[in-house]
């Protein structure tokens, strides 16, 4: 269990399902309750698909890249950590992407947005997946892996309750409270990173020494 509550809180603070309701609110505004559950179920469906591909094709790619893990948890503790500063700083859909004006028009267009933007990069973006990978490499017995994958469900069934109730969430909390909770959440997100990259780091001085 000791496994399930840390990836759990890993992965959910690191994909953030509350820093993604005002974008959801904005997007599916003209949609139908019945349409808004329907977006709701394919984006987790999305998310925890991705996820669950990222941590069990972890191990090949970075064995088809030459990619050591130390290398890998740097690069992705520094990412983890610019989307922390991202939540801090209130810029987490730029940090994201959504205020590229491209991005905005192309979504002007689109009339399904389960997978793009929300899943992907909103929800599973490059911190998650990198976070996943470095798990893979950690946990390589069968109980472990099993509770990554229930903490992975788990966190998809809590980011689709989320998306579900967002606009009562909205409502409820305002811009003010939610830039609260991402700021809180951000803070946490900064300290993941900077653990996988000191953890790299001592690893890698220890191996020189």
């Amino acid at each position: 269990m000791d496994i399930f509550l840390y990836v759990f809180a890993a992965l959910f603070s690191v994909i953030n399902p509350l820093g993604t309701v005002p974008v959801f609110v904005g997007l599916t505004s003209d949609e139908s309750i019945s349409e808004r559950n329907k977006t709701s179920l394919l984006t987790t469906i999305n998310v925890v698909v991705i996820l669950i591909i990222s941590f069990f094709a972890g191990t090949y790619l970075l064995k088809f890249f030459g990619i050591s893990l130390n290398a890998l948890r740097i690069a992705g503790g520094m990412i983890i950590v610019t989307s922390g500063f991202a939540l801090l700083t209130g810029t987490f859909s730029k940090h994201k992407g959504m205020k590229n004006k491209r991005v905005q028009k192309d979504l002007d267009k689109r009339e399904k947005f389960s997978l793009t933007p929300l899943a992907i990069p909103m929800l599973a973006g490059p911190g998650s997946i990198s976070l996943l990978i470095t798990f893979n490499q950690e946990y390589q017995k069968w109980n472990d892996i099993f509770f990554v994958v229930l903490a992975v469900l788990a966190v998809g069934l809590a980011t689709f309750l989320i998306l579900r109730s967002s606009h009562y969430i909205s409502k409820f909390l305002g811009a003010s409270g939610i830039n609260a909770i991402s700021r809180i959440v951000g803070f946490i997100v900064i300290s993941i990173g900077v653990e996988y990259i000191s953890t790299a780091v001592i690893s890698i001085l220890s191996l020189l020494n």
